[in-house]
């Protein structure tokens, strides 16, 4: 028995980008790294020792399937609360990170065939999953001279009958955009004249630097909207595995017979610690976030100083998105040259489409201080002779 016995997909899989950086990322030393979107802060400890009480209390047994009833509701009112909306608390599911509630829902509303819109440069997850799911990602791609603007008109334009929805991503990883009321209204009616869901992934929605707003798709659209969020990024809880989604009833109920056949319920150490950090979201969140966004700031400043190098405007995210068309080497080589030159890893934007070709993305993982150690390395580095 060998390979040939796998299912077709895996015999003979497209390359994975963004994983082999991850794994890369895993087992190099002496290299500054900024490929991983992982927040280098440790969890807030108060978040630790909610979920080392729990445990000691006892509560380390299943919870509901679809999550504890107090997270659900929490979740639910962080929305109403902040945003205007009126979530009720079943349409919470507490789910395995953000990537599993895009993936049940997917499921549930997917037959083999139809089609799922899918704007890029975007995470490359995205295409997987609708294809796991029997579905036919297509593929819409937005510019750099409209700073990778996500708009009506060209999604309207890849709309068939077997289209079933959009996936979008604000703040977006990897470029930094942020969709803007105008966008977002627009979107939301196409949706609505059109009978499609938006699949809108929100996990950065803590990331908006000043100047700039973050609005939900699901205020201009709530009967139309799976909003999917998670603790990952906000509150530096990666590792703890935790995400939700937010969805009409009939939806929400259908994600959850979905996951019996997956995983029946999410970690609960995890959600008693994701409890108390939401019920403490702006004192925890707060000095993470904004050490990004001084992070970011140095970042587009100082490296739009460099002749050969452009960084796309960033509103929010967690990234920087770098053009280094400039260079004239495509983004794979100049990420592995850039990692023999000056021991910096990034990920190739290739990684998140052919959109993204021409760019990389650099996460602003790292302290300040490191930060500006590899910008002095970037503007030291020359191009054109391999190394």
């Amino acid at each position: 028995m060998d390979s040939s016995f796998l299912g077709q997909a895996y015999q003979h899989p497209a390359p994975n980008i963004l994983a082999d950086v991850c794994e890369q990322a895993a087992t190099m030393n002496d290299v500054i790294d900024l490929s991983v979107g992982d927040p280098d802060f440790t969890t807030p400890l108060p978040i630790i020792d909610a979920a080392m009480k729990a445990a000691k209390a006892g509560h380390t047994h299943y919870t509901a399937a679809m999550g504890m009833p107090e997270l659900r509701q929490v979740v639910s009112e962080d929305y109403n609360h902040r945003f205007g909306l009126n979530y009720q608390p079943t349409q919470a599911m507490i789910t395995v990170g953000a990537e599993h509630a895009l993936f049940i829902a997917l499921k549930a509303v997917l037959d083999p065939g139809d089609e799922i819109i899918v704007p890029e440069p975007c995470f490359s997850p995205y295409i997987e999953q609708v294809e796991m799911c029997g579905g036919q990602p297509v593929i819409v791609k937005t510019k750099p001279e409209d700073g990778f603007a996500i708009t009506a008109e060209a999604v309207a334009a890849k709309i068939t009958p077997k289209t079933k929805g959009i996936i979008i991503n604000s703040p977006n990883n990897p470029t930094g955009m942020v969709m803007i009321p105008k966008q977002l209204k627009a979107l939301a009616q196409l949706a609505i004249d059109k009978d499609l869901l938006i699949f809108s992934d929100e996990i950065y929605y803590d990331y908006v630097l000043s100047g700039h707003q973050f609005v939900p798709m699901a205020k201009y659209a709530p009967g139309n909207t799976v909003t999917i969020n998670g603790f990952s990024k906000s509150f530096a809880m990666t590792g703890w595995r935790l995400g939700y989604l937010l969805a009409p009833q009939w939806l929400t109920d259908a994600a959850g017979m979905v996951n019996d056949g997956v995983t029946f319920s999410a970690p609960t150490p995890s959600q008693y610690a994701a409890l108390y950090a939401i019920q403490h979201h702006d004192e925890l969140a707060q000095p993470i976030t904004s050490a990004f966004a001084e992070r970011l700031h140095y970042l587009e400043t100082t490296l739009n100083q460099v002749d050969w190098l452009k960084v796309s405007s960033i509103s929010g995210s967690i990234y920087a998105f770098l053009d280094i068309r400039a260079t004239k080497l495509n983004s794979v080589d100049f990420a592995d040259q850039l990692l023999k030159k000056a021991g910096i890893l990034v990920v190739p934007g290739l990684a998140f489409g052919k959109a993204g070709e021409g760019f990389e993305r650099l996460a602003a993982t790292q302290p300040l201080a490191t930060l500006k150690k590899a910008v002095a390395k970037l503007q030291q580095a020359k191009w054109g002779v391999k190394q």
